[in-house]
């Protein structure tokens, strides 16, 4: 009696505790389970994998469902029932009508998919269709005559692997070596003729550029090829999956490269534009968007690496979201000086060498970043302006005149003849005209007034050099040509004097200066200061 108990005891646990396989078409992911499960090596019912498709007869949905997983397996798709939907009434949101449908992957895969039919899912019709053509793809016709030529020491396996899949992964890495050596070529030849096409460009630092981006091409072309063939090997799906992983891991960083190269060239072509623009601000643009594009590219090609990782995508776009919002709270000042940034940009106050005076900073402006303008002064120091900041400062800027006006008083002497007053106003004027930075047709030279300790003449002109440097040495040249003039003239400056009248001896000499008023001398002296000025300035001040 307790032998039979035991065996009754024995005998109900095992029911208990061993579950039997059952087909189940139920929902997304029953359905894919059902077809998997099925088709395993300890559970291979091919018949019952065949129920998950629909349409068609028990030795055409047999061969149908075998045909699914060996495209799964041969690109290393391995499926994670997890992420997977198990409700029952899944409708796919992301199709433009939706619908009661699910794709396994939609990325590497998206002809692979499940559709509800009536109460139960089924691999769609889609699928169906396709599914010959997605075999033929994976496995091309040849593959078949290779297998039958190998010879039975070929299908002997070391470590789960069969030795002619050693040799034709040996092979298929030299072709692609070969292929990236032929296709680097070709790429810089194509890349270069395209260029020279639509830009005539011949410049040294873009043809660089362009073999650096001919390269990851040719690695992208080359890992193609991998990618096409691998499938054909045959591996397992354990091998495959890590295989094809580190494929798309690479052709990603490759992606990567080539995007930065390509941003690097449209950017170099863009520079060489701006340098042929009268615009100095434009120049600045250059760096930014260098780094603007970089930034960019790296986050999108981080993004799919993640995904590659496995990685949910909307738990990045989730984070990403509420990181960005954190972020942002806590670098509303950044925000602000990138938006003042974009206002500069926009607005474009001044230019890059341009003297301005922006509250109380005056000096040239050497730099436009992403976050403050940088400003060296008179002194040489340096200062940051937040952009934020100066958007909102009223700028005064000198570099945006037409002309720079100079302004200034000479003083003769008390006792000067009237004659040699009008020879040295001439002789001033005459040399404004001959220097080739001066605007020759709006000067004024004139005999304004009595001082207390000169006669007053003033000079006003205009200097169409911009450059603060270059002003000055204009000044030096016309200040030393006004010097010579008087020097030949016989005049003198005056200084701040008092005069004291003292009476004069016979035998005493007089110490007011004796003029020379005779015409002749006058104009040869201010021919001659003037014929020197012109030999002085007449080549191009650097």
């Amino acid at each position: 009696m307790k032998k039979l108990l035991f065996l009754l005891l024995f005998v109900s646990c095992y029911a208990f505790g061993q579950k039997a396989p059952v087909v189940d078409l139920s929902s997304p992911r029953a359905t894919v389970y059902t077809h998997v499960y099925f088709l395993q090596n300890n559970s291979y019912q091919p018949n019952n994998a065949a129920k998950t498709i629909y349409g068609l007869d028990e030795k055409n949905s047999i061969e149908a469902a075998i045909k699914i997983k060996r495209i799964l397996d041969g690109k290393g798709l391995k499926v994670d029932f997890n992420l997977i939907s198990d409700n029952v009434n899944y409708k796919d949101s992301t199709a433009f009508l939706t619908q009661h449908k699910f794709i396994l992957f939609p990325e590497r895969m998206p002809l692979v998919s499940v559709e509800k039919k009536g109460e139960f899912w089924y691999y769609s019709a889609e699928t169906i269709e396709n599914i010959d053509f997605i075999y033929a793809e994976t496995f091309p016709w040849y593959i078949e005559k290779i297998q039958e030529i190998i010879p039975g020491v070929g299908h002997e396996e070391i470590l789960s692997v069969e030795i002619w899949q050693y040799f034709a992964f040996i092979i298929l890495i030299l072709l692609s070596i070969i292929l990236f050596v032929i296709a680097k070529r070709l790429a810089f030849l194509f890349l270069r003729k395209i260029l020279n096409k639509y830009t005539k460009n011949k410049n040294s630092d873009i043809n660089i550029t362009l073999k650096k981006l001919a390269h990851p091409i040719s690695l992208l072309i080359s890992i193609s090829l991998i990618d096409k063939v691998l499938p054909s090997l045959q591996f397992g799906l354990e091998i495959n999956k890590w295989l094809f992983l580190a494929v798309n891991i690479a052709s990603t960083i490759f992606w990567i490269y080539v995007f930065l190269k390509l941003a690097q060239v449209l950017l170099s072509l863009f520079h060489d534009y701006t340098q042929k623009t009268e615009a100095k601000l434009d120049d600045q643009l250059t760096p930014i968007l260098r780094n603007f594009a970089s930034v960019i590219i790296v986050v999108f090609g981080s993004f799919k690496l993640l995904v590659l990782f496995g990685v949910d995508a909307t738990t990045i776009l989730a984070s990403a979201s509420i990181g960005g919002l954190a972020v942002a709270f806590a670098s509303q000042d950044t925000v602000k000086n990138l938006i003042g940034t974009v206002m500069i940009f926009i607005d474009k106050p001044f230019h890059i060498g341009d003297w301005i005076s922006a509250g109380e900073v005056v000096g040239t402006v050497e730099e436009v970043g992403f976050r403050s303008t940088r400003i060296r002064s008179a002194d040489t120091s340096i200062f940051q302006i937040p952009n934020s900041k100066l958007s909102e400062l009223v700028i005064n800027n000198s570099g945006l005149r037409l002309y720079r006006r100079y302004n200034t008083q000479l003083g003769l002497r008390y006792d000067t003849p009237p004659e040699l007053i009008e020879a040295f106003v001439k002789g001033v004027r005459e040399i404004i005209v001959a220097h080739p930075d001066t605007k020759s047709d709006s000067y004024n030279v004139e005999f304004t007034g009595f001082g207390d300790s000169a006669l007053l003449i003033l000079m006003n002109m205009y200097l169409k050099n911009l450059a603060w440097s270059s002003e000055q040495k204009s000044r030096h040249q016309i200040h030393i040509a006004i010097v010579k003039l008087a020097k030949e003239l016989g005049v003198d400056f005056a200084f701040p004097s008092t005069t004291v009248m003292i009476e004069q001896f016979p035998e005493k000499k007089s110490v007011e200066p004796n003029y020379d008023n005779d015409n002749k001398r006058i104009d040869s002296a201010i021919s001659q200061v003037v014929s020197d000025f012109k030999k002085t300035v007449g080549r191009k001040i650097e």
